[in-house]
């Protein structure tokens, strides 16, 4: 995108994003162009990406579309089968095994010789065409035999999509050291443990005990600096390396009237050796202006706790323990008891007192089964399943399946949480049960009662005008969030050449004279689907099979046949599930036994052996466009012959 192209189109989205925000906080200034870094003559725009292709097979199925899939499945492989070059001397590989495509899945690889770093394995939740799949961790193929080259994994704050796969994946990487601040280390020991009894006293753990401590991880040295985000003890890193300084800011933000009035500044990062390569998470690339203040949405929070006639049931994520503390804290101040509801919220809490980040009296926090034991206008209740979640504390509520809280009309119900993008439809449903049973329900529409831990486009600004990196590389976020992201960049007069946008397995090299590219080979980042206790075991085939049976249903046809005779034995079955009710359609069910009958008959002869691929085949394909012709549907048929 030229200066040309760029002018109005870009005017006009930054003056729709800035507006609001200059006026309100003096010390976010108008944005200034950041002094342009060396900037050769190399193709504009977004180097190195390649075009989205598949390389999964139909599996010779028939789709029954009406209009036929002009772009392959994502649960589809997109890798090419080529493998990725060994990293050459002198130069930097940064690799994304996840989180460039998608909300979670998060785990970058840093590689210099023979030494490697990773920050974060996180997990993806599934989404709705992923039936059955519990969650989704990343792909790990290119560590395969470099496992002995992992200097350690660093972890930038406690967040599922940061951690989650750590008990998994640790484990297939010969547990390297593990690097994170006390909070982040504990909800990983646990994570762990939870997986495997017994497996967190593998797990070699270096605490950050200061943000001015160094370590040195082969080639790379590590050093820290403080975030501002959800959770406590998020950190950025530093990496320092022989071609260049990386940056990362983990998840992060800006914070409008904090609570602690205390100004964090990213302005010593411009002063690191260069190259420097900023890899900013990107999530709130088109939220404009200012996030809400700190201090509003807290004292709205006091104001209910206070206020409210009946009970008070909060749903918020387990990991906001900073804004849980302030609330049991206050609860406990005015003489409210308080009840946590939800594991991972128990869990969470309970490392946290043990750290000695939230310090309350016994008697303040109550089991949910002695709720009924004090006035309902003493009672606050901390929950998960804000999100909608199907087995969760908020969720079991709304339904009446909850063994101790039934919901009453002078309830009053706070989501303090943001809509995790994907669960917008759940969360609605779920508002809209709140409602029948309930006359106080409270959510951002309403009021301000929840900040999100990811900046907007107004602290993107700020942050790569106080680091001034040579490179800049978004991250954590759909696709189109780090596009958006780079548009950012350009609105600043960061050059074009010097912006890389990647996807997931893209590898970019910074090289001894601190030149840029990124190669044409990409490493495997295709889904590993965790199913139960299955890790990797459920491919795109089988979702593809579950997709179908969901949406189409299932025809099971069995028939015996004479070994001699080659006749049918009795009465063919047909079964259906999920496609017709067979009761109700005995003419469809009949002529479908006389087509199974008649391939039957045209495909096996006295005194020859039967082909039994080739009957099922026959009968697999009869039935299913006979099928498709009476209904457009096409369900799966699974044709079952039995010799006799």
């Amino acid at each position: 995108m030229g200066k040309a192209a760029a002018g109005a189109f870009e005017g006009i989205v930054a003056h729709a994003q800035a507006p609001r925000a200059l006026h309100k906080k003096p010390g976010l200034a108008k944005a200034k162009p950041v002094s342009k870094p060396q900037a050769g003559k190399s193709e504009p725009g977004m180097r190195g990406q390649r075009p989205k292709t598949s390389a999964g097979k139909k599996g010779g199925r028939r789709d029954n579309r009406r209009f036929q899939q002009t772009t392959p499945s994502r649960l589809e492989s997109k890798h090419s089968g080529i493998s990725v070059p060994p990293v050459g001397e002198k130069r930097l590989r940064i690799v994304p095994l996840g989180g460039q495509e998608e909300v979670g899945r998060n785990m970058t690889v840093f590689e210099y010789g023979n030494d490697i770093v990773i920050i974060d394995i996180g997990l993806q939740f599934p989404e709705e065409d992923m039936p059955g799949i519990d969650y989704i961790v990343p792909n790990v193929d290119y560590l395969k035999g470099k496992e002995k080259n992992i200097r350690g994994v660093i972890f930038t704050h406690g967040h599922l999509d940061h951690i989650g796969a750590a008990p998994i994946l640790l484990k297939q990487l010969g547990y390297p050291p593990v690097i994170a601040r006390d909070l982040t280390l504990a909800l990983i020991k646990h994570k762990v443990e939870d997986q495997e009894q017994g497996a967190a006293s593998r797990l070699k753990m270096v605490r950050v005990k200061t943000l001015d401590d160094k370590m040195k991880l082969g080639i790379f040295e590590a050093s820290f600096f403080e975030v501002e985000h959800s959770i406590m003890d998020a950190i950025g890193i530093v990496l320092k390396t022989p071609a260049g300084t990386v940056i990362h800011m983990g998840d992060w933000t800006i914070s409008n009237e904090p609570l602690e009035e205390k100004e964090i500044s990213y302005k010593h990062l411009a002063d690191l050796p260069r190259p420097t390569i900023l890899m900013l998470e990107s999530l709130g690339a088109l939220k404009k202006g200012l996030p809400p203040s700190e201090q509003e949405v807290h004292q709205n929070l006091k104001n209910l706790i206070k206020m409210v006639p009946g009970r008070l049931i909060i749903g918020t994520f387990a990991s906001q323990i900073r804004r849980i503390s302030y609330l049991i804290e206050y609860a406990e101040q005015i003489g409210k008891k308080v009840a946590l509801e939800g594991y991972s919220m128990k869990m969470n809490i309970e490392v946290a007192k043990e750290l000695g980040y939230i310090k309350v009296k016994p008697d303040t926090l109550i089991m949910v089964n002695d709720i009924h034991k004090y006035p309902d206008n003493k009672i606050v209740v901390i929950c998960t399943g804000a999100q909608g979640e199907l087995n969760a504390a908020l969720s079991r509520i709304v339904t009446d399946n909850h063994r101790f809280i039934k919901l009453q009309k002078n309830d009053t119900v706070v989501f303090s949480s943001s809509v995790i993008p994907g669960n917008e439809r759940t969360i609605q449903r779920l508002k809209d049960n709140l409602y029948r049973k309930c006359d106080n329900v409270i959510h951002s529409d309403i009021m301000e009662i929840h900040i999100g831990g990811h900046s907007t486009a107004l602290g993107m600004e700020e942050m790569i005008r106080q680091v001034k990196p040579t490179y800049f590389l978004p991250v954590y976020a759909n696709h189109y969030f780090l596009k958006e992201a780079a548009k950012i960049a350009f609105r600043l007069g960061f050059p074009e050449q010097n912006v890389f946008v990647l996807d997931n397995g893209g590898v970019f090299e910074v090289d001894e004279h601190g030149m840029a590219k990124v190669l044409k080979e990409k490493a495997d980042t295709s889904y590993v689907f965790i199913d139960g206790l299955g890790i990797g075991d459920i491919g795109h085939v089988v979702l593809r099979d579950r997709q179908m049976l969901a949406t189409e249903g299932m025809v099971v046809v069995t028939v015996i046949i004479d070994s001699k005779s080659k006749d049918v034995v009795g009465n063919i079955q047909v079964t259906s599930r999920g496609f017709i009710h067979v009761k109700e359609n005995f003419d469809l069910v009949n002529e479908t036994k006389r087509k199974v009958q008649k391939v039957v008959k045209d495909n096996t002869s006295k005194g020859s052996s039967i082909d039994w691929d080739l009957v099922r085949n026959q009968i697999r394909e009869t039935v299913g466009q006979f099928l498709f012709t009476k209904t457009e549907r096409r369900p799966m048929v699974l044709p079952v012959v039995i010799e006799v």
